[in-house]
């Protein structure tokens, strides 16, 4: 028996970034995300190996465009037209490119979805 699968065009979904990031914009609009390394594993590596409480990443170019764009009300198609008319043909492939990117980010957890 078939199960009924919804066909959802991953380009309409609107991230959201996760509330609990804080994020700086660097002289060269380059973004740092800093994540909170939180949860008994993070203390533990924390006190016995010295890890840092906080890590900062560091996005790239594209990357740094895109995240202070990311509001909750535009979709990843809507993004993809402000990246394609900043970045121009620098951008290609652009949907293939966002599509993932913004896998990778709701992968850590940096974003979701709406």
């Amino acid at each position: 028996m078939k199960k009924n699968v919804i066909n959802e065009n991953y380009l309409d979904k609107i991230p959201v970034r996760n509330e609990k990031i804080n994020f700086t914009s660097d002289e060269n609009g380059i973004v740092t995300l800093e994540i909170e390394n939180k949860g008994i594993f993070n203390k533990l590596a924390q006190k016995l190996l010295k890890k840092p409480k906080i890590s900062y990443v560091h996005l790239d170019e594209t990357g740094s465009f895109i995240w202070p764009l990311i509001d909750g009300e535009k979709s990843i198609l809507a993004l993809g037209e402000d990246v394609k008319e900043r970045f121009k043909d620098k951008a290609n492939p652009l949907y293939e490119r966002l599509a993932k990117y913004f896998q990778i980010l709701e992968s850590y957890k940096f974003i979701n979805f709406k």
